[in-house]
């Protein structure tokens, strides 16, 4: 993420996690540690490679923790940071109002 000065702190947050995948990252990693794999079935549409662009970027901003097991074959799981755990904290209300106003919401044109 560039270097930008924020009009205020809702900018600041759209900006570490915005677009259409992240915070359905951060939803799926709030239970503990996941395996790739894993992670990418439980974020439905995702491609794996919108997947690794994501997660590096998500790494890069301090959200997730990526653990490398050495083992043959390689197992990496993927985690909450505590600024991360703090986002996800953060995002439960709007949740909530999502699921509160699904039906409207769908209904938009």
């Amino acid at each position: 993420m560039r270097q930008r000065s924020f009009t205020c702190g809702l900018d600041a947050a759209i900006a570490v996690m915005g677009g259409k995948w992240k915070g359905l990252i951060l939803f799926s990693l709030g239970e503990g540690p996941v395996r790739f794999g894993a992670l990418r079935r439980a974020v439905p549409g995702i491609s794996e490679r919108m997947l690794i662009l994501q997660l590096r970027e998500m790494e890069a901003s301090g959200l997730v923790h990526r653990e490398v097991h050495q083992q043959v074959p390689p197992k990496v799981e993927y985690s909450l940071t505590e600024f991360g755990r703090s986002l996800n904290t953060a995002l439960e209300p709007l949740g909530a109002w999502g699921e509160e106003h699904m039906e409207r919401i769908e209904a938009i044109p």
